[in-house]
């Protein structure tokens, strides 16, 4: 059994948390004030394992649910702990006002993270799912897709199999120099979502 953490107790670290608690994997979920996180009186809240976040760092499998600018402050300081382990980008680096990324068409977050952690497996996922979509996922067809990808195979396909039973289609987005289209993917559906009044239940399904 492979023990996941998430670090992080905003909208998308609490669905991230919740989604994971469905799955038969250790879930770790690291928050800076467990207290705040009982009293939110979660009804799932015990099916997961309240930590620090340097317990989290424990953990096989790693999820930063911090935004990119603070998430690229705290790895320098992490780089040894994370040596080996397998992070999950979910990271999209939107300016301030969301209708845009800081970073150029020539790289993605999840780029800049992998040249951050060289020692580190790094696997972008779930940037292109919202939050309320993982709140409220549903077995029922359709079901969204969400894009994998990394530069190494092996993670990759591990993770492919291991969310296997979550509710969810995974798709093998190719390399991490993909995320350069899936974050603007993800701008784009951020927009049409506010315009025709669906926001934020917004996710992608290529095709059915």
């Amino acid at each position: 059994m492979k023990t996941i953490a998430v670090i992080g107790t905003g909208r998308m670290g609490t669905g991230l948390a919740h989604l994971l608690s469905k799955g038969p994997e250790a879930v770790l979920w690291a928050t800076r004030d467990p207290h705040q996180v009982v009293e939110r009186k979660l009804p799932w809240v015990n099916k997961v394992t309240l930590c620090a976040y340097k317990d989290a760092l424990q953990a096989d499998i790693i999820i930063p649910a911090l935004w990119y600018s603070d998430l690229m402050e705290w790895i320098p300081e992490m780089s040894d702990a994370l040596a080996g382990k397998i992070l999950i980008d979910i990271t999209n680096p939107f300016n301030t006002a969301f209708d845009d990324l800081l970073l150029d068409c020539s790289t993605s977050a999840a780029e800049e993270i992998q040249r951050a952690l060289p020692r580190t497996f790094v696997v972008g996922c779930f940037k292109n799912t919202f939050w309320s979509v993982l709140e409220s996922s549903t077995t029922q067809e359709p079901v969204s897709d969400v894009f994998v990808t990394s530069n190494d195979p092996q993670p990759k396909a591990q993770l492919l199999q291991l969310f296997q039973g979550l509710p969810f289609r995974f798709l093998d987005a190719g390399p991490l120099r993909n995320n350069r289209t899936i974050e603007r993917m993800t701008v784009l559906a951020r927009e049409l979502g506010i315009r025709y009044g669906y926001y934020p239940r917004i996710s992608y399904r290529l095709w059915v």
